[in-house]
């Protein structure tokens, strides 16, 4: 059975707040600037008048992703992109091999099975383009499987008949507001004054709670 990573979100301010989730973005080797979806969004009201809570829940399968891209360069507030393909794909350890390649095709568009890739970084997973033609672009990263569905999470446009390699970070954000799951979001504005669920050390529960005066509280459950 696989693992969850879990967030529950508690609202103490009197109003109705919406709250939108995303991802730290990966470590990229290959490809340009690196840029961040919203992963889930969802209206939650006062605990103490509804007793409501909200949660979050990310499969920890690491997924590589490769999606027909919306615009040649991503917009903020703009869907990241049309069809798309994931591929469950497993991380390049520190000894040994693992099935930390993929292929991409762009005619269908998909993923071939991961195979072992040759010096792949530690801790990184490895997304080969093939040769296509502008104006076609493609965006490649980190999909994540998110209550339910999946997302790319944070992606590079990708380069013809490259490499991509992509680490990805298990540090996931609470913030106030609203982003269509999907959507291109400004990480470094997105990520001020919000709440920080770092799951690297091994947790897989935290609660967040937005105290009656905006900030916020996190505690580490399990």
């Amino acid at each position: 059975m696989s693992t969850l990573l879990t967030i529950n979100v508690k609202n103490l301010e009197a109003a109705t707040q919406n709250f939108y989730f995303f991802q730290q973005p990966a470590n990229y080797t290959g490809g340009g600037a690196v840029y961040s979806n919203a992963l889930y969004t969802q209206s939650l009201g006062n605990y103490q008048s509804t007793g409501g809570l909200l949660t979050f829940q990310v499969n920890l399968q690491y997924y590589a992703g490769i999606q027909q891209a919306s615009n040649q360069v991503p917009q903020v507030g703009q869907s990241s992109g049309f069809a798309s393909a994931i591929r469950a794909i497993d991380l390049a350890p520190a000894s040994g091999t693992a099935d930390d390649c993929t292929t991409a095709s762009v005619n269908p568009l998909g993923l071939s099975p991961p195979t072992v890739g040759q010096g792949v970084q530690e801790g990184a997973f490895r997304i080969i383009t093939p040769i296509y033609q502008p104006p076609a672009v493609y965006n490649v990263g980190s999909a994540v499987q998110v209550n339910g569905g999946v997302v790319l999470s944070n992606f590079v446009v990708a380069n013809p008949a490259s490499n991509t390699d992509c680490q990805p970070i298990l540090t996931y954000y609470v913030q106030t507001g609203s982003y269509t799951p999907g959507t291109v979001m400004n990480f470094t504005q997105s990520s001020v004054g919000a709440a920080k669920c770092d799951f690297t050390g091994g947790h897989t529960i935290i609660d967040v709670t937005l105290k009656a005066d905006g900030s916020w509280s996190t505690q580490i459950i399990q």
